[in-house]
């Protein structure tokens, strides 16, 4: 169950990741440049948190680097570009009139829905396509669902 607590970490730290941007936004008091101020100590952050934390771990853990495979770093590198880029389009949603409880609700509906194709497409379920059963399917409706509702009825 150590596994529930670290995703619950995330889910929290997730949830309040686009509020506590939009504030970092809004407090650059720059209406130009300020989604961009923020997005640059976003980085500064994930610096320190990415790289000092993860060398911090493989130090402790007695990492040998001299096994460190070239195809493992590439999709590594590759699904920081993706995480980068998601942020920095938050970023732009934000500048483009997107409110926080908005731009996340979509945001969060919607790369649930993505994860499932992608990681079926990359990982075909046993019995394919055809081995899905209801709820998994349910809940992929549900979540469009959820996020079409949020950005129909947002709050004004």
């Amino acid at each position: 169950m150590t596994w529930l607590v670290f995703a619950l970490i995330t889910v929290f730290s997730w949830g309040t990741y686009g509020v506590l941007l939009h504030t970092g936004v809004m407090s650059m008091a720059d209406p130009v440049n300020g989604r961009y101020k923020a997005f640059f100590f976003v980085g500064i952050a994930y610096l320190l948190v990415a790289i000092l934390g993860s060398l911090l771990m493989l130090k402790i853990n007695g990492v040998q680097w001299e096994s460190l495979p070239a195809k493992g770093a590439m999709w590594s590198t590759i699904a920081g570009v993706a995480g980068a880029v998601g942020a920095f389009g938050i970023l732009l949603a934000f500048g483009a009139k997107g409110t926080p409880a908005v731009v996340m609700a979509i945001v969060f509906a919607g790369a649930p829905i993505v994860n499932a194709c992608v990681a079926m497409a990359v990982h075909p379920p046993v019995g394919g396509l055809a081995s899905l059963n209801w709820p998994f399917l349910l809940g992929i409706v549900m979540a469009a669902g959820g996020g079409c509702l949020v950005t129909l009825f947002r709050p004004t």
